[in-house]
């Protein structure tokens, strides 16, 4: 397959006929924002039967951040989607095999670490309550995302209590408000 084969696929599997084809394989600009695009579309979608395919010919791009910017969108959008880590640990263990693809190890690692914290986000979203040892697992960002977004008590407290940053433990803090902060 070339570029603008892929391209012409991706975009016409999506429904998006408004890209000039030509113009986002001269372009990385032009073509990452057809790929957000496409993962916009593609996440929209009930079905994730075509998932794994759309990543794998994202992956052929010749720019890597290009392809793992939109990968990394993909992610995100189906974590905030799916109905639990079961659904999300199932979706994501169908994508490993086309993110290791990448050559950067550092762009496969980024994946990775991206998809372990929404795993992580998904099993606190059910309930569950970190260790500190588990929060030191999951990078800067989600606990960050934890701390401004989690409604449960124990978990903030885990937070102001073992945040990696500062920031973070004062937000988890003050979010808390009154609340007892020794509760667990």
């Amino acid at each position: 397959m070339t570029l603008h084969s892929d391209l012409a696929e991706l975009l016409a599997g999506a429904g998006i006929l408004d890209v000039d084809v030509d113009d986002a394989v001269a372009d990385e600009h032009v073509r990452s924002s057809a790929y957000q695009r496409v993962v916009s579309a593609t996440a929209s979608s009930r079905s994730r039967d075509r998932d794994r395919a759309m990543v794998a010919t994202i992956l052929r791009d010749p720019i890597e951040i290009v392809s793992k910017t939109a990968v990394v969108a993909l992610v995100d959008r189906i974590a905030m989607k799916v109905t639990g880590p079961a659904e999300f640990r199932q979706w994501s263990a169908e994508l490993l095999p086309e993110i290791d693809q990448l050559k950067a190890e550092g762009n496969r690692e980024f994946i990775r670490r991206r998809i372990h914290d929404w795993l992580f986000y998904l099993s606190i979203e059910d309930g569950h309550v970190p260790t500190p040892a588990e929060l030191a697992k999951i990078t800067d960002w989600m606990q960050r995302i934890l701390a401004e977004e989690s409604t449960s008590p124990a978990v903030l407290t885990v937070l102001a209590e073992s945040g990696s940053r500062k920031k973070t433990r004062n937000i988890a803090k003050n979010r808390a408000g009154n609340r007892s902060l020794r509760t667990k």
